[in-house]
């Protein structure tokens, strides 16, 4: 797994990221920060203390919060 990608149902950027890194056959955990109290500090972490969603963690350990499919695509690249 190269990344994570915390979210919430609700999401519609979530929604709709998640679709495109699908359809590009990307592949990526979900998990849901209002079942994990744990991941939702992580959010926080990232973003100010605001729990913005979708927020994506890398393996190197950056994070994108509400990116595109191409600066997804362009940090995997990176990560090669």
């Amino acid at each position: 797994m190269t990344f994570t990608m915390y979210s919430t149902p609700w999401c519609g950027y979530c929604h709709r990221l998640r679709s495109q890194l699908d359809r590009d056959g990307i592949t990526y955990e979900v998990v849901d920060i209002e079942q994990i109290p744990s991941a939702a500090k992580v959010v926080e972490e990232v973003n100010g203390g605001n729990q913005t969603v979708p927020t994506l963690v890398f393996a190197d350990g950056a994070a994108m919060t509400n990116p595109s499919l191409a600066q997804v695509k362009a940090k995997l690249v990176e990560l090669t």
